[in-house]
């Protein structure tokens, strides 16, 4: 007995001792998101980045002729390349003596990336890379770089309550987690996952920077809980939800659920590149996964609102019923142990939702 309550606390210890999530600024995600900006792609030229923006188009503007950019348009025109896509193959690739490389593997990248030739395209981002004087630029804004995560560790990383986590899902992330800024990004956030051979895998969130005149930075004060710390907050959710739909009982359990999802606002899912069926229901588990999150910690009941109004708004109009639920699963820990044990009473709200959707329409329209 004293064996297995020994066993039982050093495996709560285990899983609230995960290593502190630090914010990094990365030298290939700022170099692909500033190709695709020099590229003219509509998602890295939204210019929320103050003077960084300006700093940006003035360095580059002048290689917007530049071989790499025709070709990399071309990407785009054939292959869709764009939002996720670049920071996909971003965060797989290495610089090592002013060289890059590709070294995660490519089966993890985008899967719009699965028919481009890698290996000509690194070759010819290092001309890009070396033509533009890249490192240059980027060594020259490290005082930038370096005060901004300074502030995001100080406004945003409070909000942060790592160890809810482990609490809330029962177990350990498979994967280890890191948190980019990408300040070429503007408003929009990504994620990303690396296998490098012989390492972990690792999921990286790629958080947007901006400021406005108006509004003022996303890292002040008055910003921070609207905007910054709900994304990183949803962002860490993911290395515990996305392995879950992997898992072939999950799958089985869940059948046409996620593609039924999708088709209920098939529209605006895919204008948040949302194109399939497991990454719309991912994202619902996340979200909803949030609003608990700020539910156990201290949000305001105006700030709960917005979040689950936001997501309603953003297509995932089933969220309340999701959320009811997975507010059901953390008041009974003794009979869910892990959010995987919850996943089939997850599949029945999420069915029975997407079932009185279609007698509803089906009511209107006989």
């Amino acid at each position: 007995m004293k064996k297995n309550i020994l066993l039982s606390l050093l495996a709560v210890v285990a899983l609230t001792m995960q290593a502190k999530v630090e914010v990094e600024v990365s030298e290939t995600v700022e170099l692909l998101s500033i190709l695709s900006r020099t590229a003219g792609f509509q998602e890295y030229n939204m210019d929320m980045g103050g003077q960084y923006t300006v700093d940006v188009e003035n360095w580059f503007a002048p290689f917007k002729d530049h071989p790499m950019v025709a070709y990399y348009q071309g990407l785009r025109d054939n292959f869709h390349i764009g939002y996720n896509a670049p920071v996909s193959l971003a965060v797989s690739l290495e610089i090592k003596d002013g060289k890059i490389m590709m070294v995660g593997k490519k089966e993890l990248l985008d899967d719009r990336w699965q028919n481009v030739d890698l290996d000509d395209f690194v070759a010819r981002l290092n001309q890009f890379y070396t033509d533009t004087r890249f490192h240059e630029f980027y060594n020259q804004h490290q005082p930038f770089y370096q005060d901004i995560l300074r502030k995001y560790d100080t406004n945003v990383m409070q909000y942060f309550l790592q160890d809810w986590y482990a609490r809330f899902y029962g177990e350990e992330p498979s994967e280890k987690y890191r948190v980019i800024i990408g300040f070429t990004n503007g408003g929009q956030n990504y994620g990303a996952d690396r296998q490098v051979p012989g390492m972990p895998k690792e999921s990286f969130s790629i958080c947007g920077y901006w400021t406005h005149p108006q509004m003022g930075s996303v890292l002040d004060q008055e910003n921070v809980k609207k905007y910054a710390a709900p994304t990183l907050i949803h962002e860490f959710n993911h290395a515990f939800v996305n392995p879950l739909i992997e898992n072939e009982k999950n799958a089985a359990i869940l059948g046409n659920i996620p593609q039924a999802l999708l088709e209920l606002n098939s529209d605006i899912m895919r204008q948040q590149a949302y194109p399939e069926g497991k990454t719309v229901f991912n994202e619902s588990v996340v979200r909803a996964a949030t609003i608990i999150y700020m539910m156990d910690n201290g949000f305001s009941p105006e700030e709960l609102n917005q979040e689950l109004t936001d997501q309603v708004t953003r297509g995932f109009t089933w969220m309340p019923e999701l959320v009811t639920a997975m507010r059901d699963y953390s008041s009974h820990r003794s009979k869910y142990h892990t959010l995987n044990d919850f996943y089939p009473q997850i599949a029945k709200v999420l069915n029975k939702y997407v079932q009185n959707e279609k007698k509803r329409f089906d009511k209107a329209l006989k």
